[in-house]
């Protein structure tokens, strides 16, 4: 997601470039949850920070070791709808509690992982509101399936679908009311089409990285999200798991060029 961002940034004509801004977390208000972690588990934590001073913590970010690069790197952010983060469950001595059961974790990832795919591929019809209890992260991924639907008229198509996602990893902390919060990734595709022939897709200028500014009967974007949800506790499962943010960022886009330059989608 981040190279992507510089991806897009070097695309642009020198004239469009927005100076880079130095920025960093308000170190006050940061709240750490460091999980007591057993022999052998991979280390990792996870904190809410606020990017600016005197506000609330509204985002969520994983940090883990990786062993083969020698450092610790962010994996993972998620910007929340709500500071009002939900409350994790702390030992007598402030250690959080990671979900231990990694098969567990892994299928719970799954299903949350399904929900949201539906919310942009058919607008939570199958999965997505099953999975989750209506809040203000699914309304919007849902809107933005119906928006799709109406955004060129009678010129175009615009369809989501699930991609292939490398990002599996999934981090879990027990909430106070036996829960979980859960944190994890999912890759998703919107496919832009001119509805028949004589009519093309200009790219707009931040498309240019990868478009190269040469018009295009479809265009295939790939995006990759981090997400957090909510998840009830075991004797509760029947209520719906909650998602509470999520962040997506553009990382590629291709399509076949037209033939000719005739008409404009």
């Amino acid at each position: 997601m981040s190279v992507s961002d510089y991806t897009e940034t070097e695309g642009l004509p020198a004239k469009d470039r927005e100076p880079y801004k130095p920025w960093s977390y308000d170190l006050s208000s940061a709240k750490l949850y460091i999980p007591r972690l057993t022999a052998g588990q991979d280390r990792w934590f996870a904190a809410a920070l606020a990017s600016q001073k005197g506000t609330a913590p509204s985002r969520v970010a994983v940090f883990a070791e990786r062993p083969q690069h020698k450092r610790w790197e962010m994996v993972s952010v998620v910007d929340l709808d709500s500071p009002q983060l939900p409350k994790i469950a702390l030992d007598r001595d402030g250690y959080a509690t990671a979900v231990a059961d990694d098969k567990q974790l892994a299928a719970d990832a799954d299903v949350l992982r399904t929900g949201v795919l539906d919310n942009f591929t058919t607008g939570g019809t199958n999965t997505g509101t099953k999975v989750f209890a209506p809040t203000e992260a699914s309304k919007r991924q849902i809107k933005v399936h119906k928006d799709a639907a109406t955004r060129y008229g009678d010129k175009g198509t615009s369809v989501f679908d699930g991609a292939d996602n490398r990002f599996t990893d999934a981090y879990a902390l027990r909430t106070a009311d036996g829960g979980a919060l859960i944190l994890f990734s999912h890759t998703h595709t919107q496919t832009d089409a001119v509805a028949h022939s004589g009519l093309q897709i200009t790219p707009s200028k931040k498309d240019r990285a990868w478009l190269h500014d040469v018009p295009r009967t479809s265009i295939r974007y790939t995006f990759v999200c981090n997400d957090a949800a909510t998840v009830p506790a075991e004797p509760a499962k029947a209520e719906s798991s909650r998602l509470i943010g999520y962040t997506c960022a553009r990382t590629n886009a291709s399509g076949p060029p037209v033939p000719t330059q005739l008409h404009r989608a």
